[in-house]
């Protein structure tokens, strides 16, 4: 059994990466129904949420189902991370998460994000007024380092503990590789197997597959749960396919191109419910490569879904795609 805090999982949870435009509730919500353990929200600004901005307040929003969830918040700045603890206390989540591994240059070149790799007795002043402040399980998801040269996670993780956080999960590259390169797991295995670590450590990069997850969970057995990311857009199922590799050592069948529409369709619709028509339409379009990743002669199809603002369309277009692909096909 694994523990954040007071929150019990079982054994290996699988966690679904924060994603900024991708982890929303519906998506959310459909990870968590295919086996996540632990979903986490898109990143939320401290500054935009104190001042009430609109996007930053709505990705507050949880639905029930997808519990337990993490809010996960970033900033620089100490007392605005205290009030936005403050705000996000009211929607009661089960984890309050920390960013300090975005490594995108507006967020990470003002000090934020994996910005704050670069100066630790800030990060660990931060993260200590973010825990005295709430009582809520808080954790960190960081990266190994600012670049290959400043490379300090064991004393990162240590002194992170020190100060309060329950669980700490290590993505595999620094922030000069950003998402290039392969993830290097060996420093996430010796913060793990660290005789002072109490917490769990979970471990984050390059989980494309059951059979890498499982690799990897033999490889480095100290690790508490593997999070992941790029790999379940279009793709909730990843979490039950793994659970179920885990178990028997054998490949659930793919999903069905039928299957996959109909799931497409799910999420559009609660995307639909969730923020709007526009948006919704503008923001699933990233989704329908790897939902239908695969499928010969795809991409006609593809276009078309891209391509036009019209609900009525889309939802017919993924009809056609029910309809003409029997459900026993697999991509």
């Amino acid at each position: 059994m694994v523990k954040i805090g007071p929150i019990e999982l079982k054994e290996f949870p699988l966690l679904l990466a924060p994603m900024e435009d991708v982890s929303d509730p519906p998506f959310r919500a459909l990870c968590k129904e295919q086996g996540a353990d632990i979903v986490y929200t898109e990143f939320i600004s401290a500054e935009g949420l104190i001042r009430d901005v609109e996007g930053s307040v709505q990705k507050l929003d949880i639905y029930e189902e997808e519990r337990p969830v993490g809010i996960q918040i970033f900033g620089n700045n100490i007392e605005s991370m205290r009030q936005c603890t403050q705000i996000v206390e009211r929607v009661q989540p089960e984890i309050l998460d920390i960013n300090y591994g975005c490594p995108v240059k507006k967020i990470a070149c003002k000090g934020s994000g994996a910005g704050i790799l670069c100066d630790l007795d800030k990060m660990q002043r931060l993260t200590k007024g973010i825990v005295d402040a709430t009582d809520l399980p808080v954790t960190v998801k960081t990266r190994l380092g600012w670049d290959e040269k400043s490379i300090r996670i064991v004393e990162v993780a240590l002194r992170l503990q020190e100060v309060g956080i329950k669980a700490l999960t290590i993505h595999g590259r620094t922030r000069k590789q950003m998402y290039k390169g392969v993830a290097d797991w060996d420093p996430i295995h010796e913060v793990a197997s660290h005789p002072d670590i109490e917490i769990p450590i979970f471990g984050n990069g390059d989980i494309s597959s059951p059979q890498k997850s499982h690799e990897m969970r033999l490889r480095y057995p100290n690790i508490a749960g593997h999070m992941i990311g790029r790999a379940s857009i279009g793709n909730p199922w990843i979490f039950k396919q793994i659970k179920h590799y885990y178990k028997t050592g054998t490949q659930l069948p793919i999903p069905s191109i039928a299957e996959r529409a109909e799931v497409c369709r799910r999420h559009l619709m609660m995307s639909v419910e969730w923020k709007g028509e526009i948006i919704a339409i503008r923001e699933m379009r990233r989704h329908y490569s790897n939902y239908f990743k695969g499928i010969p002669n795809f991409k006609p199809i593809r276009m078309r879904l891209v391509t036009t603002d019209d609900l009525s369309e889309i939802l017919d277009i993924l009809s056609q795609v029910q309809e003409n692909y029997p459900k026993e096909l697999s991509i």
